[in-house]
């Protein structure tokens, strides 16, 4: 029953709950079990609600008693160590904040528990969640569960390999530039970094640069997306930035009548692109032109005359420093990791750069906005290779020598423009490792994006796919 248990996604979890057919104490239970017999090879998790197996004997004691039962009721899900959890420790991937114990839940975490989530633990991540690997001085490296001598991503890694493990069914991750894509990426589970203000980034840090940063579910399967999406989403009061939109379908049932019209890219515009991983890109454009939608490539000037990653690292080095400089202040080296440092040490933009970079920025909204006239949804790689080695600061791909934050190359504009995006499987590297597919939409048209996933979900060839450990 237990393997049963950690196959099932969310969704499925909440219906045998809410049937009766099993108890959130057994769901809790397997889950712990699990995190015991494989974190030791994996090191996703960081710490441990100690109150789990408590909250899922509450959760069954609701069922028996008939009492109403959130959509989640009784499942457990996980949560980055950057986002705040109530008497539980959220020590942000630093000695600086060991056994630092916040006294209020993020709002991302309070609603998923009050749609009857019970939180499981708490995942790794790189320092202050600045990296694409996830290591850090306090807790470690974290591994790829497909293979442990690969990373499984940054900055949302801990998350990304705790739910391809089996670990977790669900969890709450945050993306600057690529942080829950990629690592959904290199461990093939699913994710959403939905429009920026969608949800609430209250309890979170660093919040600056609030403009890039986004929380968002990361998952199994698209309708536990699109049900965690359906619960955080909305303003909270305390978030400027959040905001509301058109009523959002989580039965992915949204269809505008119409074929929907769906362009594919691999570049140019986001750097070099492996031909694996292009080859990928272009099935799932078949496959959803076999499913009866209009797909044809496409390109965006924008993205040729603004290199988006460019962009991104004049606004946000100047806006994120001084965020780092406080944190750090007084420490000493012992307590401060290699990314804070490289932080710290980037020269400031000029404000003449600074400047360019925002109308680049403007130019790149522009773009999409024209792009989003013509189409409803975009499919592009989510990064430009599968997942690598740990420790690698250099990449040849298709025949051209990068460093590593090339791999922000087609995530990060979706950060400097706001736009949703969904990062999904559709394919293996001829090394066995996950290959996702990212789907854009227009500001606010999580319901077309998450329903093409659905679709796209139900050809894949590889659905079903789970790591060996």
């Amino acid at each position: 029953m237990n393997s049963e248990l950690l196959e099932n996604d969310a969704t499925g979890l909440a219906a045998l709950t809410r049937n009766r057919q099993v108890s959130p104490v057994e769901v809790m239970q397997a889950h712990l079990d699990r995190i015991d017999a494989v974190d030791k090879k994996v090191n996703a998790v960081v710490t441990l609600a100690g109150d789990a197996l408590k909250q899922a004997k509450a959760a069954e004691a609701a069922v028996l008693a008939g009492r109403p039962l959130g959509p989640l009721h009784g499942v457990p899900f996980t949560a980055k160590d950057s986002i705040d959890t109530a008497g539980v420790m959220t020590q942000r991937g630093s000695p600086i904040f060991r056994g630092r114990l916040p006294k209020t839940d993020a709002t991302s975490v309070a609603r998923l528990k009050s749609a009857g989530g019970i939180l499981l633990a708490k995942t790794n991540l790189p320092e202050f969640s600045y990296w694409i690997e996830s290591d850090n001085l306090l807790s470690g490296r974290s591994n790829n569960p497909w293979d442990l001598e690969r990373t499984p991503g940054g900055s949302s890694g801990g998350e990304s390999a705790a739910i391809a493990a089996g670990m977790s069914p669900l969890g709450l991750g945050t993306d600057l530039a690529i942080s829950v894509r990629g690592p959904a990426a290199q461990t093939g589970i699913v994710s959403l970094k939905a429009t920026h203000g969608r949800v609430p980034m209250t309890g979170i840090w660093p919040r600056a640069p609030r403009r890039f940063w986004h929380v968002g579910p990361m998952a199994r399967s698209i309708r536990d997306l699109a049900l965690a999406f359906s619960q955080l989403s909305g303003p909270d009061g305390m978030d400027a930035f959040s905001s509301s939109a058109a009523p959002f379908d989580a039965g992915l049932g949204a269809s505008p009548g119409r074929a929907l019209r769906v362009g594919w890219m691999v570049g140019p515009g986001f750097g070099p692109v492996d031909p694996e991983v292009a080859g990928t890109v272009r099935a799932a454009a078949e496959a959803l032109k076999d499913a009866g939608c209009v797909v044809e490539p496409v390109g965006i000037p924008a993205l040729e005359r603004d290199f988006a990653l460019d962009v991104f690292n004049r606004l946000h080095v100047m806006e994120m420093k001084p965020a780092f400089a406080e944190a750090t202040a007084g420490r000493g080296l012992d307590e401060v990791y290699k990314m804070a440092r490289t932080m710290l040490a980037l020269p400031d933009t000029s404000m003449q750069d600074y400047i360019d970079a925002e109308q680049a920025a403007e130019r790149l909204r522009d773009g999409y906005a024209e792009y989003f006239t013509k189409y409803d949804a975009l499919i592009t790689h989510v990064l430009p290779i599968p997942a690598h080695k740990h420790g690698v600061d250099t990449f040849t791909i298709d025949g051209q020598t990068v460093d590593a934050t090339y791999l922000q190359g087609a995530t990060v504009p979706l950060n400097v423009t706001g736009l949703p995006g969904v990062s999904m499987r559709f394919g293996t590297s001829k090394e066995g490792m996950p290959i996702n597919v990212q789907l854009v939409g227009s500001w606010h048209a999580e319901s077309t994006i998450l329903h093409l996933a659905a679709q796209l979900e139900s050809l894949s060839p590889v659905r079903g796919l789970r790591p060996a450990l």
